[in-house]
């Protein structure tokens, strides 16, 4: 398949917008390669895991539930709840993407991160979307080789170097997501969202295997799709 000048300018784009926010994952995805064969994961189900699930936050709490021995359908549940924000970021990009095939479509979903969706929100504020979904492409694309990559290295330097987790490099990722959060405060239904959550976390931190965490993320989308239906209820009325 042959791309246009465009469609390549796009595509790069997208991966040049990655690169700020792929250095707080870098660590975070040695990290994890490191951590994981402690859990319990073998080295391959390790970067299976990075391949097929690419979810950093929901792949760590997976290494915690497996740490306590939690059973599997709550290890299940978790990672689909933990992963459900994503749904209020489907909703803000359907109006961008809904024309496209439906194979390109399933592919845009399963590279919908937290980075990715905060280069797109970007992006789809200039006027020109036709072929934005290039964009999209080299964002998800060089975050998920990266994730891969980083992935494997840390199993490697696992190995390699001792102790690597005493190192704190999950605070890159920390601070990447609060970079990421903050300029998206101005809605209501993210404010929303982020208070209701947080608040739960509080309120539930303290229940067993993890499962705080599944509640406060089910308040947290709740919230925000609800202000959201509100929002255009208030619209439909004017």
């Amino acid at each position: 398949m042959i791309f246009t000048s465009i469609q390549k300018r796009e595509f790069f784009g997208g991966a040049k917008a990655s690169l700020p926010l792929i250095v707080g994952a870098v660590p975070f995805a040695l990290l994890f390669g490191t951590l994981a064969p402690n859990s319990g994961l073998s080295a391959l189900a390790t970067v299976a895991m990075s391949v097929i699930v690419f979810a950093g936050s929901a792949q760590f709490i997976v290494l915690a539930l497996i740490a306590v021995q939690a059973p599997l359908e709550i290890i299940i549940l978790t990672t689909f709840v933990v992963n459900l924000r994503h749904l209020l970021y489907a909703t803000a990009l359907v109006e961008y993407v809904k024309h496209l095939p439906l194979s390109l479509r399933a592919l845009l979903a399963f590279g919908l991160t937290d980075e990715t969706f905060a280069n797109m929100s970007q992006r789809y504020q200039q006027k020109d979307h036709t072929y934005a979904h290039y964009f999209y492409l080299g964002s998800m694309l060089t975050f998920y080789v990266t994730w891969v990559s980083f992935t494997i290295a840390g199993l490697l330097l696992g190995n390699l170097i001792p102790d690597m987790s005493s190192w704190g490099l999950e605070f890159a990722m920390s601070v990447t997501f609060i970079g990421m959060v903050v300029p998206y405060m101005n809605s209501k239904a993210m404010i929303a969202a982020i208070i209701s959550a947080g608040l739960s976390s509080l309120v539930f931190a303290d229940l067993p295997n993890k499962l705080g965490l599944i509640i406060s993320a089910v308040i947290g989308v709740a919230v925000g799709l609800s202000v959201i239906q509100l929002s255009k209820k208030e619209l439909s009325y004017e």
